[in-house]
C-alpha cells in the first residue's frame, strides 16, 4: 500500500496521518456511529413501554443525540489547538461508551436522555475528527477515501435497524452496549493516528481570489444545509407521499429502505469516480440529478424509482465537498467544523419546517418542495464552480500523441 493510500502527510513528508490499521478502525467507527444514529427510532416502542412516555417524548432521544453531536463537533474543533488527535478521538470513543451505558441502565427518562446527549457528544467528535483527517490526509485521493468512510456509516445505518427488527425492540440495550464496547476496543488502534497533522504548505495557504474566503465558506454551508434538508426530507416524507399517491404501506416502507441503501451504494460507487472527475463536476452532476429525479417523483408510477435515484445523487455530496472546501480555503481551520455543524443543524431543523409547510399544502407537493431546494443547491454548485476552483483536483491521465491513455497512467 502506498503512502498516499495510507493517509500520507499531504505536505510531502511521507509520514502517514493514519496507518492501515487506523483506517480500518475508522471505517468500523463509522459503522458504529451509523448504527447508533439509526437505532433510536426502532427502539421507541421499547422506550415507551419501559418509561411510560408518549411517542413525541420518546422521539426526544434523537433530538438530545443531535444536540450533543453538534456540541461535540464544536468542542472537538475548539480543543484541537490544546489536545492532539489521539486524545480527542480517544475521548470521543470513551464518551460514546459511557453514554450507551447510561442510556440503557437509566432508571428514569431524564437520565436516559442525558445518556443520549453524551452519546451525541462522542458521536460529533468522531464524525468531525475522522472526516477532517480523511479530508486532508490522502491528497487527491481524499474524496475517494471520504466516500468509502461515509459509505461505512450507511452500512451501520442499515444494520442497526435490521438487528432491532431481527432481535426485537426489547433487545435495544444489548445492541447499544455492544456499540459502546466496540468503541472502547477501537481505542487500541489510536497509536496509528498521527498526533498532529502538518500545517498547510505556504503556497497552499493563500486565500482564493484575495478576499473571497467568507463567501466561499458560506456557499459550502448552503450546499450542506440544503442537501441534508433534501436527504432528511425524502427519508421522512417518502412513505407518506407514496401512500398518498396510491401505494401500500409495505411498498412505501420498502421503497424508503431502498432509498437509504442507495445512499450507501452511491458512496462506494463514487469513490473510484472521484479519482477521475474533479469535485466541482461531481457536485454539479449530483445537484442536477437530485433536481431531475425529484421532478420524476411527481409522477406516481415513477415515484419509488425516482426516490432511489435521489439517494444515489445525494450520496457523494458530503464526502466530495469536504476535501474541496479544505483545499479552497486551507488557511481557515474552522471551515470543516462550520459545514459539518451546519449539516447537523439542517438535519434537525428542516424536517419540522418542511412538515409545517406541508400542513398548509398537500403532501403530494413534497417532491416539488424538495425540487426547489435542489435547484438552490444547483445554483450554489455553479457559483462555487466559478469562484472556488478546486486546486487539488486529480490531473487528467497523460495521453500519447495518438490520443491514447499512456501505460504509465494506467
Amino acid at each position: 500500500m502506498t503512502a498516499a493510500s495510507r493517509g500520507a502527510d499531504p505536505s510531502g513528508g511521507g509520514k502517514p496521518l493514519l496507518t492501515t490499521a487506523a483506517i480500518g478502525a475508522s471505517c468500523l467507527a463509522f459503522v458504529v456511529i451509523g448504527a447508533l444514529q439509526a437505532l433510536y427510532g426502532p427502539a421507541i416502542p421499547a422506550l415507551r413501554a419501559e418509561y411510560g412516555i408518549s411517542p413525541a417524548v420518546a422521539g426526544l432521544s434523537l433530538s438530545a443525540h443531535f444536540v450533543g453531536a453538534l456540541l461535540g463537533v464544536l468542542l472537538h474543533h475548539l480543543l484541537r489547538g490544546r489536545l492532539n488527535n489521539r486524545v480527542l478521538l480517544g475521548g470521543s470513543y470513551v464518551l460514546m461508551a459511557i453514554g450507551t451505558a447510561v442510556f440503557v441502565s437509566a432508571p428514569g427518562w431524564a437520565l436516559a436522555l442525558t445518556g443520549t446527549f453524551v452519546i451525541g457528544l462522542g458521536f460529533g467528535g468522531i464524525d468531525y475528527g475522522l472526516n477532517r483527517l480523511f479530508a486532508i490526509g490522502f491528497g487527491h485521493r481524499s474524496t475517494a477515501m471520504l466516500n468509502l468512510l461515509n459509505g461505512h456509516f450507511g452500512i451501520g445505518a442499515i444494520a442497526g435497524p435490521a438487528l432491532i427488527g431481527r432481535l426485537g425492540a426489547d433487545s435495544y440495550p444489548e445492541i447499544f452496549l455492544s456499540a459502546g464496547v466496540i468503541s472502547l476496543l477501537i481505542l487500541a488502534t489510536l497509536g496509528g493516528v498521527a498526533a498532529r497533522e502538518p500545517d498547510p504548505a505556504p503556497a497552499e495557504a493563500a486565500a482564493p481570489g484575495g478576499a473571497r474566503v467568507l463567501p466561499i465558506i458560506a456557499g459550502f454551508i448552503g450546499i450542506y444545509v440544503l442537501h441534508v434538508a433534501i436527504e432528511t426530507g425524502v427519508g421522512g416524507w417518502e412513505p407518506t407521499h407514496l401512500e398518498a399517491v396510491g401505494y401500500g404501506a409495505a411498498t412505501a416502507a420498502t421503497a424508503t429502505s431502498a432509498y437509504w441503501a442507495a445512499m450507501t451504494v452511491g458512496r462506494f460507487v463514487a469513490a473510484p469516480i472521484s479519482l477521475r472527475l474533479p469535485a466541482p463536476t461531481i457536485l454539479l452532476v449530483c445537484c442536477s440529478g437530485m433536481a431531475g429525479f425529484l421532478l420524476l417523483a411527481t409522477v406516481p408510477a415513477l415515484a419509488p424509482y425516482a426516490y432511489l435515484g435521489v439517494g444515489l445523487m445525494i450520496a457523494p455530496i458530503f464526502p466530495t465537498c469536504l476535501p474541496w472546501l479544505n483545499r479552497a480555503v486551507p488557511g481557515v481551520a474552522a471551515a470543516g467544523a462550520y459545514v459539518i455543524a451546519a449539516s447537523m443543524i439542517g438535519g434537525v431543523a428542516f424536517p419540522p419546517l418542511l412538515g409545517a409547510v406541508i400542513e398548509t399544502m398537500e403532501v403530494r407537493t413534497v417532491p416539488l418542495l424538495l425540487f426547489l431546494l435542489a435547484v438552490g443547491c444547483g445554483a450554489l454548485s455553479l457559483w462555487l464552480r466559478r469562484n472556488a476552483p478546486d486546486p487539488g483536483a486529480a490531473p487528467a491521465a497523460p495521453r500519447d500523441p495518438a490520443g491514447k491513455e499512456s501505460a504509465a497512467a494506467r
